[in-house]
């Protein structure tokens, strides 16, 4: 007896292309809402200064907040400069940041950036992507959150959240966090970029979750492609 032929949901491909007309519509009707409902949205990560932020966001990579924040309270209070990071020994920072996953390459980028800070910046964090990018351990997503959070300079920070909400709300089609960036610098007011990608963030945690999203009481599903529809999830 034959097998019964397994039926193979595929979902539909999506336009690689957006109507930026369109798109800059719906980003003026969506941006007063999630302002809103989100008025004090910033990091989630605590910091006292650049050289924090940056460490912070390192090791924030495949970790959640909550969990940085309970190690940085920590390392932060032992290594408080970039020499101290610089100076100590390898396996010991390791060690200290184990909890946070991928130590190993955590700390390998922590004391390179540090030594790097010292030797080509005097010990001071950079503050343009152009410097920031040229250290250890730090791409555009990295220096991106550092120049928003830590420096008050517009940016636009593509974590996962802002992936999958800048889809689903059809703000872009890519999923690559340096070409989401710059399709969401060119439909995004400037003066918003960093506390706009702060408010998806909150938004993605709150309403817009990766499995199940709550689009019955998400504020701004009317405004939203995927409200409702899992073939666009």
């Amino acid at each position: 007896m034959a097998k019964k032929a397994l039926k193979i949901r595929v979902r539909p491909e999506r336009s690689r292309r957006v109507d930026k007309a369109e798109v800059e519509k719906r980003v003026k009707k969506i941006w007063p809402i999630l302002e809103k409902t989100y008025p004090h949205a910033k990091s989630a990560l605590n910091f006292r200064n650049p050289f924090q932020m940056l460490i912070a966001t390192i090791l924030s990579a495949q970790c959640t907040d909550a969990r940085i924040n309970m190690v940085t309270k920590v390392v932060f209070e032992k290594y408080k400069s970039a020499a101290d990071w610089a100076k100590a020994d390898l396996k010991q920072i390791e060690s200290d940041i184990k909890s946070t996953g991928f130590y190993h390459n955590k700390a390998v980028s922590i004391k390179n950036a540090s030594k790097a800070i010292i030797e080509r910046f005097d010990g001071r964090v950079p503050d343009t992507m152009e410097e920031l990018v040229t250290l250890p351990g730090v791409g555009r997503k990295t220096a991106n959150v550092v120049l928003g959070s830590a420096f008050g300079k517009p940016a636009i920070a593509c974590d996962t959240h802002v992936i999958r909400l800048s889809r689903r709300l059809g703000l872009s089609p890519n999923s690559d966090p340096v070409k989401l960036e710059f399709d969401l610098a060119e439909i995004l007011p400037e003066r918003i970029w960093t506390v706009f990608s702060h408010a998806l963030i909150l938004h993605g945690r709150r309403y817009c979750r990766a499995r199940k999203p709550d689009c019955r009481n998400c504020p701004i599903s009317k405004y939203c492609p995927a409200a409702n529809n899992s073939d666009l999830w």
